[in-house]
């Protein structure tokens, strides 16, 4: 998967907290909003305007970060309410870091693997 599939599956389950999300998808995805969201800052901040276009940016592409964040938790077995654990000051930052990092562990409750072969 690269950066631009990722984005597109990423937008194009906009909404979706169900099935799984590779270690990939996640972080290709992550690398995208973050170049996203430094680009608009800066460039909206030569017109005055960057904090703004910035968090507009953060607000429209929250829902499909929440949704990219609990398949992935659900590609490890966890429940998408593990999530929550980011409310958790630096302890919960480290805590989501070491879990989106973590490999799948092949099929589970949640479905088939991101990867799977296709029939």
């Amino acid at each position: 998967m690269d950066i631009m599939q990722s984005v597109k599956t990423v937008l194009g389950n906009y909404a979706n907290f169900n099935g799984r999300s590779s270690r990939a998808e996640f972080w290709w995805w992550a690398l995208a909003y973050f170049v996203a969201y430094v680009g608009i800052y800066f460039v909206g901040g030569v017109v005055g305007v960057g904090e703004m276009l910035a968090g507009l940016l953060a607000l429209g592409l929250l829902v499909p970060n929440i949704a990219v964040s609990v398949r992935r938790f659900h590609d490890i077995g966890k429940s998408g309410w593990w999530c929550l654990i980011f409310i958790i000051p630096l302890v919960g930052l480290i805590a989501m870091i070491f879990f989106f990092t973590k490999p799948s562990e092949g099929p589970n409750q949640f479905g088939e693997g991101p990867m799977a072969p296709v029939a």
